[in-house]
């Protein structure tokens, strides 16, 4: 089976003003670099159904929806915090977002995908149970791992993040859930600086300073987080993927090159192989420099997908 890429249009009308970093020309980038490149016609699109209340509310209280409900302005921008804000569009961004998470799942579910990569924003790793930060409104791949865990009745899951900031949101939903393996690498001390000590087995923390590189990144996550996979057994591997690790980018200095999201790519997909049954959906979340952006989400979905 192909490997299915979920979209939608109105994720390129979420704008958070000029020059915030998170803007809609990142996945204008992605999408136009894999046309020229020929990578597209290799892939299923599919265009992303709009999460329920329901669906939203299996991750975040219904108070968290009904806040950015309210606070959803007519025209110009509100703030959500001092990166993250809301135009008229965003709420529909940001239900479809987390919407891609729910269908790439039940693509995975009804075998009619066995991974898919959700080209979507705005991202969510950084949203905490009731509060949006980070560029992220609703925490979208714990969306969709609430409905693999409801839906689906999977047992086991885990959540493999390697943007260059730590998932505290992912980590603040699951901190509890010992069926839910949350594994996030980052450069530390850094942006957020939320949940990246908290002690849990379900939960694996890998900071790495500025200037870690290809060689150190890989061999930290090799040795802290296949053994806590390989431990936790998961039905269904979930990612987090940013890009913003990448030496061209300019949030942030871990200086990881193109390569190592081709090995990312790699590794997840011999994973889920021998682990899941090749069930894999990632999302995107960072990556600020659009033709590194681009680039880097090539070549991990070349090496998940194993082309």
């Amino acid at each position: 089976m192909t490997l299915c890429l979920i979209s939608h249009d109105s994720c390129t009308r979420h704008a958070m003003g000029a020059g915030h970093p998170e803007s809609p020309q990142r996945l204008h980038a992605i999408t136009g670099h894999l046309r020229r490149t020929g990578l597209a016609a290799e892939l299923r699109w599919q265009t992303a159904q709009r999460a329920t209340t329901e669906q939203i509310c299996a991750a975040h209280p219904a108070s968290h929806l009904q806040d950015i409900q309210d606070k959803l302005p007519a025209e110009g921008l509100t703030m959500l915090d001092g990166d993250t804000l809301l135009c008229p569009d965003s709420l529909e961004a940001a239900l479809h977002a987390a919407g891609a998470a729910v269908q790439a799942v039940d693509l995975v579910m009804e075998e009619r995908a066995d991974k898919a990569f959700c080209a979507v924003r705005p991202p969510g790793h950084h949203a905490e149970q009731a509060q949006s930060m980070g560029f992220c409104v609703f925490n979208n791949v714990a969306v969709g791992v609430h409905h693999a865990l409801q839906r689906w009745n999977v047992q086991r899951a885990a959540v493999l993040d390697f943007d260059v900031h730590h998932g505290n949101g992912t980590v603040d939903i699951f901190r509890d859930k010992p069926n839910v393996l949350v594994c996030s690498s980052f450069q530390h001390p850094f942006y957020p600086g939320r949940h990246h000590d908290l002690r849990r087995e379900n939960i694996v923390n890998t900071p790495l300073p500025a200037g870690t590189g290809s060689t150190k990144f890989r061999k930290a996550i090799e040795k802290q987080w296949i053994r806590a996979i390989d431990a936790h057994q998961p039905e269904f591997l979930f990612v987090s993927a940013g890009f913003d690790a990448h030496r061209e980018d300019p949030l942030a200095q871990l200086e990881l090159a193109d390569e190592d999201f081709l090995w990312l790519g790699t590794l997840i997909r011999d994973l889920a192989k021998d682990l899941t049954g090749g069930r894999v959906v990632a999302l995107l979340e960072g990556g600020y420099h659009l033709d590194a952006l681009a680039r880097s989400t090539h070549a991990f979905i070349e090496g998940l997908d194993g082309l």
